[in-house]
C-alpha cells in the first residue's frame, strides 16, 4: 500500500475538534432515521480537508455523516445543505452516488448543519498512479472516471429539479470572483502569481456555453471504486457543485497531471502509457465518446483555470488552519503547495496567450 493510500485511507477516533454529543445525535436519528437503532458509534475519515466526514455505525447498519466544521468559516463555503441536495436529486436518475438519507440544519444536534448518507462499500484510491493495480485495472477505472463524468454532463438540471442550482452569467467568470474573494479573505503572504491571475483570468474569459451540472472538485480519490472490479460506483463531495461549463470539470482533474509535487510530476506520455494511464488525448476522447466535443480552443485556459482555483483552495485550507477550522491533520501540508501551483498556473496562462 502506497504512503499516502494508508495515511488517508480508513477511519480513526473522532479529532477533539470534531466531537460532538453523540446521544444528542442518537436521540435525533432515533425519531427521523428510519430503521435507526442505538447503541451509535462514531468514528472520522481520515482523509477530505473541508467538510469533517464520520461514519455511523449501529445494529441496523453503517451510515456516512457530513458536517459543516465548527468555528469560523468563508463565506458561501462548506454548503453541505447544497450537497444533499444535488446527491437526492441524481438518486432519482440511479447515479452513481450514495443514498441521500436526511439533512438536518438545526445546529442545536450536533453544533452544525449536517446530512446522513448511504455508506457505499468500496476502495477510495489516493493516489492517482493507482501503484497497486494492473495497467489493465489503471485503464478501466481511469475510462469510467470520464464515463461517469460525461454523464453527469449529459443529465438534464431542469428534469432534476436543479434548473436554479447555478447563478446566470459566465461560469468561469463567476468562479474567478469566488475563489479571488476565498484567497483573498484566506491570504497570508503576497504571490505575485496569483495577482497576475486575478487580474488576467477575468478579462480574457472563453464564450459562454450551455451550463450543465458540474460536480466542482471532480477526482479519483473523491469517488467509490468497486471493491473488487475497476469501475467508479460512487461519486463524493459535491459541495462545490454548481451548474456551469463543463470543460472547467474535465480540465479540474487534468490540470492535477501539470501540478508541482503532485504524482504526476515526473510522468510523460510514454510512462502514462507503460503504467495504462490514459493520456491526456486519450482521456478526452473517452469523455468526447459519451459528451460529445470538448472546446480545444478555451483548454490551456481552463487548465489555468483549475491550477488558480486549486491555489486558492489550498489558500484556504491554510486560513482554516491559522483560523483552527481545518479538518485534516495534513492541511498545513497540503497548502505548503499554494506558491509553486500559482506558479505553475501562470505558466499554462501564458500558454493561453498572457
Amino acid at each position: 500500500m502506497s504512503e499516502i493510500q494508508e495515511r488517508f485511507s480508513g477511519t480513526g477516533e473522532v479529532r477533539e475538534k470534531h466531537r460532538f454529543d453523540v446521544g444528542r445525535l442518537e436521540d435525533y436519528l432515533s425519531g427521523t432515521l428510519a430503521g435507526f437503532e442505538r447503541p451509535l458509534t462514531v468514528r472520522e475519515f481520515k482523509g477530505g480537508q473541508s467538510n469533517p466526514t464520520y461514519e455511523l455505525a449501529c445494529p441496523a447498519g453503517r451510515y456516512v455523516l457530513r458536517r459543516k466544521p465548527p468555528g469560523k468559516l468563508l463565506p458561501s463555503a462548506h454548503a453541505v445543505d447544497r450537497e444533499y441536495r444535488v446527491i437526492a436529486a441524481l438518486n432519482t436518475i440511479d447515479f452513481e452516488v450514495p443514498k441521500a438519507h436526511l439533512l438536518c440544519e438545526d445546529p442545536e444536534v450536533i453544533g452544525t448543519s449536517f446530512y446522513v448518507m448511504e455508506r457505499v462499500v468500496g476502495r477510495v484510491l489516493w493516489n492517482a498512479l493507482l501503484p497497486d493495480q494492473r495497467p489493465d485495472e489503471r485503464r478501466a477505472i481511469y475510462e469510467s472516471l470520464y464515463d461517469v463524468l460525461g454523464r453527469l454532463h449529459g443529465a438534464d438540471p431542469e428534469a432534476l429539479g436543479l434548473a436554479d442550482f447555478g447563478r446566470p452569467g459566465n461560469y468561469f467568470a463567476r468562479q474567478i470572483s469566488r475563489w479571488t474573494k476565498q484567497y483573498r479573505a484566506s491570504e497570508t503572504e503576497t504571490i505575485p502569481e496569483m495577482d497576475r491571475l486575478i487580474e488576467w483570468l477575468p478579462a480574457n474569459l472563453p464564450p459562454d456555453r450551455p451550463p450543465t451540472l458540474v460536480h466542482g472538485d471532480y477526482k479519483l480519490d473523491n469517488t467509490i471504486v468497486h471493491p473488487t472490479e475497476p469501475r467508479v460506483i460512487a461519486v463524493l463531495d459535491w459541495e462545490l457543485a454548481t451548474l456551469g461549463d463543463p470543460l472547467g470539470d474535465l480540465t479540474y482533474q487534468l490540470a492535477a497531471r501539470y501540478t508541482p509535487r503532485s504524482v504526476f510530476e515526473d510522468q510523460d506520455e510514454a510512462s502514462l502509457r507503460a503504467l495504462g494511464i490514459p493520456t491526456q488525448e486519450e482521456v478526452i476522447g473517452t469523455y468526447e465518446s459519451v459528451a460529445g466535443p470538448v472546446s480545444r480552443e478555451h483548454f490551456a485556459y481552463a487548465l489555468a483555470y483549475n491550477q488558480f482555483r486549486t491555489a486558492a483552495i489550498l489558500q484556504g485550507i491554510l486560513g482554516r488552519v491559522r483560523d483552527g477550522t481545518a479538518a485534516s491533520q495534513f492541511a498545513t501540508e497540503l497548502a505548503d503547495g499554494v506558491a509553486p501551483i500559482a506558479h505553475r498556473a501562470w505558466e499554462l496562462a501564458r500558454r493561453a496567450g498572457a
